[in-house]
């Protein structure tokens, strides 16, 4: 029974930092853009949030706040590396750098609890759902409501411009289309995402945190590559954008079983980036051992030549 309500919660969160994951799946699988922006933009989500909330906001224009929150720290990161020339990943790291002392400014103190405030889950309690049923519910109506609005941008002229900017730059560049702005606005758009399940991670969990986006970029590459290796990548673009936040669920359940077995909570974030380095060596895992396959199967192929040349002399 234990276990089976620690991956209940697990599939609650996971669902819910799943939008974090398709945001990362913007720069790191689009656009071919390493970002790190996305350790700050989380917990800026979640900080606007809950400023706002405690404030006497509404939970749900928090939402939306934080959401154009994120989108400028999209934007800072894509003007360092587009305008100042300053490499993708060190633009990066100084916007998330620069938003750990934004992110207190904004709270005016590391963390804000959300104990008695009027939350998402408010709304679905009131239906008698559980904390955990209320967080997995809103999680997968947003998550499905994005993946759509996903599917159709990226099919539109401008989606598609920014796919081929992350595909081949130069050719685009050759067809006069401005890759600058292209990488801005998929900057844009990834962060927005991520401060977006900042803010509904921040309400469900009854607290922001100025920690709470600490290692958000290994748990989102680590969420993406289980789902592509789970799921596949060769299939079209709306099955890729499901597999990301399935991902992220079988991502949180490994992580709720891993805890139940006896691992210690100090230890996950050795357990991730163990995972990411397995999943990213893996293509070059199997080349290595194709390659000895075929070494194998060739230095067969001549042994047997050679036995039968010599059995016919």
């Amino acid at each position: 029974m234990g276990i089976f309500l620690a991956i209940q919660g697990a599939a609650s969160q996971g669902v819910l930092w799943g939008l974090m994951t398709l945001g990362l799946f913007i720069t790191y699988k689009i656009l071919n853009f390493a970002d790190l922006t996305v350790d700050g933009s989380f917990a800026l989500g979640g900080s606007v949030s809950a400023i706002l909330i405690t404030s006497g906001f509404s939970p749900y224009l928090s939402l939306v706040i934080a959401f154009f929150a994120g989108s400028l720290a999209g934007l800072v990161t894509g003007l360092l590396h587009t305008k100042l020339k300053i490499p993708g990943i060190l633009a990066g790291i100084l916007t998330m750098i620069a938003l750990y002392s934004v992110n207190i400014r904004v709270m005016g103190q590391a963390n804000i609890p959300l104990l008695g405030q009027e939350t998402m889950l408010t709304l679905t309690s009131s239906f008698g759902l559980s904390k955990t049923l209320g967080s997995l519910l809103i999680g997968s109506i947003f998550s499905a409501i994005v993946i759509a609005i996903l599917y159709w941008f990226f099919g539109t002229e401008l989606g598609s411009a920014i796919r081929a900017t992350g595909s081949n730059e130069k050719m685009v560049q050759a067809l006069g289309i401005n890759t600058e702005s292209m990488k801005n606005i998929g900057l844009m758009l990834s962060n927005a995402l991520v401060a977006f399940s900042g803010a509904l991670v921040a309400q469900s969990q009854g607290y922001a945190d100025v920690g709470m986006g600490t290692g958000t970029i290994v748990i989102g590459l680590a969420s993406i590559i289980i789902g592509e290796v789970i799921f596949g990548k060769r299939f079209s673009f709306w099955y890729r954008l499901m597999s990301v936040v399935f991902g992220s669920i079988l991502y949180r359940i490994i992580i709720a079983i891993v805890l139940q077995l006896g691992m210690k909570s100090t230890d996950l974030k050795l357990l991730t980036a163990v995972i990411v380095a397995l999943a990213l060596a893996l293509p070059v895992i199997n080349e290595k051992m194709t390659r000895h396959q075929k070494r194998k199967i060739n230095r067969l192929q001549k042994k047997t030549e050679a036995n039968k040349k010599a059995s016919i002399q």
